[in-house]
């Protein structure tokens, strides 16, 4: 947003350069990007001086050229070739010297010696829109005879310079959409700094009803799109172009003059925030304004002569024959003032900002009207804007204001009531501040103390502050008025700048795995958590009906909170396939969200929804690729589950005290889940169904993992990490190839190894799976090697022997295993 500084300047007085007022919003949240020095007329008639005319003449070869002589003021006369049919002799002029740049929209030209019809020509007597000081192209400009030859054009016209300040508002920041909002947070710095101010405003004090001759009745149908509406006439006015200050101040930020009404309601838009909107009085119908909505589908035609089928959620500022305006969105065709206007009904609402932007987005239509609406206006500055305009429109345009101000305002919006804590203030800040230095940036931030205790303060907060809801929303403006950079840094970091505990283990082991997994090639990923709720229909794991909805999502591809972390992550890998890099390894940290309908209370909004934190990987396409050293080797979900355990071992966890059993679930089309022995399932990993894959058209499979974050650090609570030299003693291997059942997985074998010897046994792994040729009909054959060692002495063969004999029973008796 445009912000002039001089204009600021007019609602706070200070003496702070445009560079030191940038640094101080910055400070302060309103993110200055930049300064700029710009004049309210473009190039600021550099070059141009005041110039008589003293001789002028046909020029020979031409039937409408002059050759004039023109005294600059400076000695000399010189000669110019002029085109205008009006110049003569004797008259006061504005010359482009040679070298001047003048300007037209975005392109330029320099005035330059040149010969005309043969004829030479020394510089330019110029048209007022030549030199942007009007719009008039019937001849050149003819000054007053007083005026002096010599006198710089911008002296002259008082042309002066000001800086634009280039200020980014946050959507949250609705408040700080206008000079006077800006000027508001400014004024708060300056005091908490120690400079004197004062904030001021315009007085409307001399508003008056001249008389009672034009009544316009207002109808509020629908109160909950528009809780204010307000509206005065003005009768007998003259529309014509603006006055010289009020054009200057709209072209300097940007905005294009029309004519002296509707350049008001675009000065006070820009000044105060509150959109305005002027009627012609003669084109409402029954001389009544009616807010309503109505049917589906009605036509109307927008000011841009667009027709648009209107919705039954549009709300409509209307006549009681026809509609004439889109609610703080968009001007009708047939309804706004123009030249031809006499009398003129001026509007000044407040209009629900979710209906705004509902209408604005359906319609896409962005003006500056919506955009301050559908973040929400100031509804008590609602009469202040409207007399304004009433006033200027009498100053500027005549007439007489004829109808006293009709305000249907049935019920009014209440200030936010925020209990504040000092103790809170200054935990959370980590410095303790003055309880006086807190009261003083309060009320200058037109908060209003209404109880006062040695504890903390209760304050009403006004509404348009629509940010500031929340004691934790008044302590971050207590912050950014006393300055960030004044809250010091301490050595030692004080627990109240910290997370919890909890949540600060959690972080570093976030960062722990995340570097260890780039370390094995992946990358990391961070999707949308608004996902497209069609990804769950027909799920069994993760049901449609546990899915958090949007009430105003953007689209049908973003209509609900994720779940899961997998599609986010199909997505991505589905992106990156059909760009010719489909050998991927993904990770992802994020939170998942669910509604338990059966959980909804009425007292507890909260109550039906929850979130759990999830990591997430993908592994697909090929593991090796194109290496000399190495065939080509696609990944698997045995590498994945590789990556799986390397990550519950980083943590801590022995993988010999987790439960790996099957998973049936319909994310995959075979899984594997990881439970701990209570039964808290922490992990699950395998290999994504072909039905998922098809719908995002990805060739390749995809193996997926997900962890249950939480779970994890719940699991992980109690471990221990202990450190213990290098056994001096070797180590023994035994291998065993055991005939068995088909349906016996190799976890079975490695729970009972386990059950078997808890105390020499270090490790059992699977090397060969045999199945086919040779051997009984629903059987296989697994090649186990165990690993046995001693801390204390090195093992004999008479124990070795023993442990393995009774292994072999144990396998036997409780696998109907037998050795080949």
């Amino acid at each position: 947003m445009n912000i002039s500084y001089n204009w600021l300047k007019e609602y706070v007085d200070f003496n702070l350069s445009p560079d030191e007022v940038a640094a101080a919003l910055t400070s302060i949240g309103l993110e200055t990007g930049g300064v700029e020095e710009v004049q309210t007329i473009k190039g600021g008639l550099e070059g141009l001086v005041i110039a008589e005319v003293l001789t002028c003449e046909d020029h020979p070869n031409s039937d409408h050229l002059h050759i004039t002589t023109v005294n600059l003021g400076n000695g000399e006369p010189v000669q110019i070739v002029c085109g205008a049919p009006n110049v003569a002799a004797g008259q006061k002029v504005v010359v482009a010297t040679i070298g001047t740049i003048l300007y037209s929209g975005d392109d330029s030209f320099t005035i330059k010696k040149s010969k005309i019809r043969s004829v030479e020509s020394n510089g330019m007597i110029c048209a007022e829109d030549e030199i942007g000081l009007g719009a008039g192209h019937d001849g050149i400009m003819v000054l007053p005879a007083e005026a002096v030859p010599g006198t710089l054009a911008k002296d002259y016209f008082n042309v002066k310079s000001d800086y634009l300040l280039e200020v980014d508002i946050t959507p949250n920041r609705a408040d700080g959409s206008s000079h006077y909002g800006v000027a508001r947070d400014l004024y708060a710095y300056l005091l908490q700094n120690g400079y004197k101010a004062t904030l001021k405003k315009p007085s409307v004090d001399e508003f008056a009803v001249d008389n009672q001759e034009l009544n316009i009745n207002i109808t509020v149908v629908n109160e909950e799109a528009c809780p204010r509406y307000a509206g005065i006439t003005v009768k007998g006015v003259t529309v014509k172009e603006s006055p010289a200050w009020l054009q200057d101040k709209l072209r300097l930020i940007g905005l294009r003059p029309i004519n002296n009404v509707v350049d008001i309601t675009n000065y006070i838009l820009h000044a105060f925030g509150q959109p305005l909107h002027c009627f012609d009085t003669d084109k409402i119908a029954g001389h009544e304004v009616v807010v309503e909505t109505l049917p589906e589908g009605t036509p109307f035609v927008t000011l841009d002569g667009v027709e648009r089928k209107l919705s039954d959620r549009d709300l409509m500022i209307c006549s009681k024959e026809a509609p004439m305006c889109i609610a703080g969105v968009f001007g009708g065709l047939n309804s706004g003032a123009t030249e031809e206007t006499k009398n003129v009904f001026i509007e000044s609402a407040y209009f629900h900002p979710t209906w705004v932007r509902k209408t604005a987005r359906r319609h896409g239509l962005n003006t500056d009207a919506s955009f301050r609406f559908e973040r929400g206006v100031d509804p008590n500055i609602t009469i202040y804007c409207l007399k304004l305009a009433a006033l200027l429109v009498k100053e500027l345009a005549g007439g007489t204001i004829s109808s006293e101000i009709k305000d249907i305002y049935n019920k009014p919006i209440e200030d936010f009531i925020v209990e504040l804590s000092y103790n809170k203030v200054n935990s959370l800040i980590g410095k303790e501040i003055p309880v006086q230095t807190i009261k003083n940036i309060v009320c200058s931030l037109e908060m209003k103390i209404q109880q006062e205790t040695p504890e903390g303060l209760t304050l009403a907060v006004p509404p348009y502050r629509v940010d500031v809801q929340r004691d934790v929303d008044v302590i971050e403006d207590i912050l950014r008025i006393y300055g960030y950079n004044n809250v010091e840094i301490p050595t030692t970091l004080k627990s109240s700048l910290t997370t919890k505990g909890e949540e600060d283990r959690s972080n570093k082991l976030q960062n722990l795995v995340s570097e260890q997994l780039v370390g094995c090639g992946f990358s990391e990923i961070m999707n949308n958590s608004l996902t497209r709720a069609a990804y769950y229909e027909g799920m069994e794991s993760y049901p449609a009906d546990r899915t958090v909805m949007l009430l105003n999502p953007l689209s049908t591809d973003l209509n609900g909170m994720r779940q899961t972390l997998l599609f986010g992550g199909l997505e991505s890998i589905a992106y990156n396939a059909n760009r010719k890099n489909a050998d991927l390894k993904f990770f992802e940290f994020g939170n998942c969200y669910y509604f338990n309908k059966e959980k909804k209370n009425p007292e507890k909004a909260l109550a039906a929804y929850s979130e759990d934190y999830h990591l997430a990987l993908w592994i697909t396409g090929k593991k090796v690729s194109n290496s000399w050293a190495h065939a080509d080797e696609n990944s698997s979900v045995y590498e994945l589950k590789a990556y799986v355990e390397n990550i519950l071992i980083r943590l801590g966890l022995d993988l010999r005290n987790l439960v790996v059993g099957n998973l049936t679930d319909d994310v995959f089309s075979t899984a594997l889940s990881v439970n701990t022995r209570g039964g808290k399932r922490l992990a699950v990993l395998g290999v994504v169904g072909k039905k998922h894959l098809k719908a995002f058209d990805i060739d390749n499979e995809v193996y997926y993992a997900d962890f249950d974050w939480k779970e994890l650090m719940k699991a992980i609570r109690s471990v221990k990490i202990n450190y213990k030299e290098l056994s001096k003693f070797p180590a023994v291997k035994r291998d065993l190839a055991l005939l068995l059942d088909k349906k016996v997985q190799f976890a079975e074998i490695e729970k009972i190894a386990f059950e078997t010897e808890k105390k020499l046994l270090r490790e059992v792994s699977l090397f060969d799976v045999y199945e086919g040729k040779n051997l009984e009909a629903g059987k296989k054959s697994y090649a186990v090697n165990f690993l046995l060692q001693d801390e204390n002495q090195t093992l004999t063969d008479k124990v070795i022997d023993k442990i393995m004999s009774k292994m072999v029973k144990n396998l036997e008796d409780r696998l109907g295993a037998k050795l080949r």
